[in-house]
């Protein structure tokens, strides 16, 4: 493997890594948000 192959591979893991957060944040937020509007109505 290359130097320029190194880099690839760990940047594609951290970006896996990124997005795998960024869904799981957006997933927690969207089921907070449904509680939230619930409680409203109640």
């Amino acid at each position: 493997m290359d130097g320029i192959d190194i880099v690839m591979v760990i940047a594609i893991i951290l970006f896996a890594r990124l997005g795998i957060r960024l869904l799981g944040g957006y997933h927690k937020m969207k089921k907070n948000n449904k509680k939230d509007s619930n409680k409203e109505d109640s």
